[in-house]
């Protein structure tokens, strides 16, 4: 089967089109025909090998994909070849085919794409359990998004206005605002020119009940600073490429919490609630709540240059990429 690969540790730029066997499911996986697979930071960490997990190479990257099942392994009861699924892995999805637990595999109703639903599970995923479970978000309360038009923090947006929740959009360009705009931000604040606590003050003086930062860097402390009482800081991830180092004294002045959000441990290790989470992503896409962003589409051969759009923070909404076109 084809793959992109990563044969070195290095850039995007360095990926390859080659081939790998197609891949047999052992007992309690599915394998799976990619029809689309989203492209997220994660993807650009492990082809560097800066990430939590350290695939042998060659390996192709991705970690979540939508599709139809090919096979599937000894045991499995509750999937068939044939059934329209979305799932994740830590990698592999860069490929015609991949392997997927069943604990990591769910069913796809016929309304929903299968770009969409490549779209769901990493950055819906991670912003439901981000916003709803580490950062208990009530209804009323007043969110900010850092990097907003991204594709976890346009996910965000919706997910947050979908909960009853004031949004703010934090992004660094008008044109990446009126996108968050579209998708249901209440106020804008462009954070690449002026000052960023003033603006973020002007337009909610009590500061912010929950701040979801994908960001990290200097961008980070200054959201902090700007927290309103018992907020919650709910800590994403660094594509800034800075990890802040937040004075503790902060968290003591506001009342405020700094809470971790590792999505990829949550779902090995709450696998039930993670099965929850992805059946009502799929019922408000289905319901309207929703509307997943899918702003690019690439061919198989050009998912180096859709991993720079994403590395360099240049995408608005999510990538695919469809391995079959």
């Amino acid at each position: 089967m084809r793959a992109l690969l990563c044969k070195e540790f290095g850039p995007p730029e360095d990926l390859v089109l080659g081939e790998l066997a197609v891949p047999e499911p052992s007992e309690g996986e599915v394998r799976i025909t990619v029809h689309a697979a989203g492209v997220n930071f994660p993807d650009f960490l492990i082809i560097q090998d800066k990430y939590q997990f350290k695939p042998e190479r060659p390996f192709a990257p991705g970690g979540e994909f939508a599709g139809i099942i090919s096979a599937v392994g000894p045991g499995v009861t509750a999937f068939k070849v044939g059934d329209k699924v979305m799932a994740s892995a830590v990698h592999g999805a860069f490929a015609e085919e991949v392997l997927a637990e069943t604990t990591k595999c769910f069913h796809v109703p016929d309304a929903i794409d299968h770009d969409v639903a490549a779209s769901l599970n990493i950055v819906y995923g991670t912003s439901y359990h981000a916003l709803f479970d580490r950062g208990a978000m009530q209804a009323g309360e007043t969110v900010l998004v850092l990097g907003a038009a991204g594709g976890v923090g346009l996910a965000t947006v919706e997910l947050a206005k979908a909960g009853g929740a004031t949004v703010i959009a934090a992004a660094s360009s008008e044109e990446k605002l009126a996108v968050c705009r579209a998708h249901g931000a209440d106020l804008l604040l462009n954070y690449s020119e002026g000052d960023f606590r003033a603006k973020l003050k002007e337009l909610c003086p009590v500061g912010p009940d929950v701040i979801y930062d994908p960001v990290g860097g200097e961008l980070s402390e200054l959201a902090f600073r700007s927290i309103g009482w018992r907020g919650r800081h709910l800590v994403i991830g660094f594509a800034a490429g800075d990890i802040p180092k937040i004075p503790l004294n902060l968290a003591l002045l506001k009342q405020a919490s700094l809470v971790g959000v590792f999505w990829g441990a949550y779902t090995r290790k709450e696998p039930e609630a993670y099965a929850q989470d992805m059946k009502t992503l799929m019922d408000w896409v289905i319901d309207g709540r929703i509307k997943p962003r899918v702003s690019g589409h690439y061919a198989l051969a050009d998912g180096g240059a859709a991993i720079r759009h994403i590395a360099d923070r240049k995408a608005v909404g999510k990538l695919v990429i469809e391995p079959l076109k």
